[in-house]
């Protein structure tokens, strides 16, 4: 599967994922400085019984900037950022989002989405998020 990531695209194969969820410990290590699979800004949810893995990722379709009452979501080449000055932390983009992609912690003041850094793609051991 491929997901629009300003100008490059995000290709994601489930079936090459090992569940080490290194991707969600880079994430929250390069945008929070701590590793905390929690605090990353994807999603690595195991299916059972069945041993699949699904990689959920924002795609960049803007229906959270469209949602957000406050315009503190917006785009820029492809990319929707949130301004954490105009965030509310309301809620209802986390609940606009398609694909569940739009996450919440209780540490953070505003909802945690992907920015487009690639940091996923460039540390996953097995090539199952990768930079096209």
């Amino acid at each position: 599967m491929f997901q629009r990531m300003g100008d490059w695209m995000l290709k994601v194969d489930k079936s090459k994922c090992s569940g080490c969820r290194v991707c969600q410990a880079i994430c929250s290590i390069h945008h929070e400085k701590v590793n905390n699979p929690k605090k990353s800004r994807l999603k690595i949810v195991p299916k059972f019984p069945e041993p699949v893995i699904d990689i959920i990722v924002c795609d960049q379709c803007g229906k959270c900037a469209e949602a957000c009452p406050s315009g503190a979501i917006t785009e820029k080449n492809g990319v929707y950022r949130i301004n954490k000055n105009l965030c509310t932390n309301c809620g209802v983009c986390v609940d606009a989002c398609p694909c569940g992609a739009m996450l919440t912690h209780p540490d953070m003041d505003t909802p945690l989405k992907c920015d487009n850094c690639y940091m996923c793609a460039r540390w996953c051991p097995t090539g199952a998020i990768t930079k096209a």
